[in-house]
């Protein structure tokens, strides 16, 4: 299974989103967007983005990126789309790009999007690869650089725990040889957090990506604890909860208006709402949401401006999304 949904995969998604988002402009009419916009029409904005430091070297990351797993084009105009958004995920202070070799065409894409826009510097990439022995998992490897179009990877997991004793090695080989920034492992399934644990206490990462929202919590009770005690950094891959999940979250807020308190962190959507809220965890490094709409880029990126909810603002958050169940 994919390390992360793209929950805008699913046109059934995008209307419940589509709804959930305009519902809550229109009945929070005095929740205004904060974002300018420059001559050419990239976006920009008047608050101040939000970065959160990897603990293996302090370098800063900015908390919410995009997950590339339906970036396979059926079409031109999907094409056009899913290079639109690469595009513009720097212009909007975004620069984590997490794909996998998985994922369909969705290196290519990435690697030919990155090269012709010239973006390369401004984006930090991250893939994956998932093989049952190490020959595969030696070719997969190679080929992620060759389609991705670069030397040099900033983050390269092993995808979905498979075959770690193998690979992780292999990455760290990676990593002294310059070829690789980082090393990693991911899961996007909650019945897999307790391998992650002992897997996180085994080998020698520096990241993990897991599977959290607000509507799916069980990686705060030991994976991301035992993130910040080791020092790693963090990636979310399904901060809407998948493909199913978000559906179900964003069906949850249709019709409902935000809480008189949510000019206080900055938000004017309920999608805004929910990252800021996984974003805010303190072992959360970084959000990749599955986008391949610029509408839904720009309401995402929204969420890593201006402030986060504290504590008591995130219990706040959970106990009203409790209430809607």
């Amino acid at each position: 299974m994919p390390g992360e949904l793209d929950v805008n995969g699913s046109d059934d998604w995008r209307l419940t989103r589509r709804g959930a988002l305009a519902a809550s402009l229109l009945m929070g009419g005095a929740l205004l967007l904060r974002r300018a916009a420059r001559a050419d029409g990239s976006p920009a904005t008047r608050l101040p983005l939000i970065e959160k430091a990897i603990p293996a070297s302090g370098e800063k990351l900015p908390v919410v990126g995009v997950g590339t797993n339906a970036f396979t084009a059926r079409s031109p105009d999907d094409l056009a789309k899913r290079r639109a958004v690469l595009q513009a995920l720097p212009e909007l202070g975004g620069k984590v790009i997490d794909t996998a070799a998985i994922y369909g065409e969705s290196e290519a894409v990435i690697g030919e999007a990155v090269q012709s826009f010239a973006i390369r510097a401004r984006v930090f990439l991250a893939t994956k690869v998932m093989a049952r022995d190490s020959g595969s998992g030696e070719a997969s490897i190679e080929e992620s650089f060759r389609r991705l179009a670069t030397p040099r990877i900033d983050l390269f997991q092993v995808h979905n725990l498979m075959d770690m004793d193998q690979m992780v090695p292999r990455l760290q080989a990676l990593k002294r040889a310059g070829r690789v920034r980082y090393v990693g492992i991911t899961t996007s399934q909650p019945q897999d957090h307790e391998r992650m644990a002992d897997a996180m206490a085994k080998y020698p990462l520096d990241f993990i990506q897991v599977d959290y929202s607000i509507g799916s919590r069980d990686a705060a009770n030991r994976v991301l604890p035992l993130a910040q005690d080791r020092g790693l950094a963090v990636l979310i891959n399904v901060p809407f909860g998948g493909r199913r999940g978000a559906n179900a979250v964003f069906a949850q807020v249709r019709g409902r208006k935000l809480p008189d308190w949510a000019p206080e962190i900055d938000v004017t959507s309920w999608g805004q709402l929910f990252l800021k809220y996984v974003v805010s965890h303190p072992a959360v490094t970084c959000a990749i949401p599955g986008t391949t709409e610029v509408s839904h880029l720009r309401d995402n990126l929204a969420a890593a401006h201006g402030r986060l909810p504290d504590a008591a603002l995130r219990k706040r958050i959970e106990t009203l999304w409790d209430s809607f169940a």
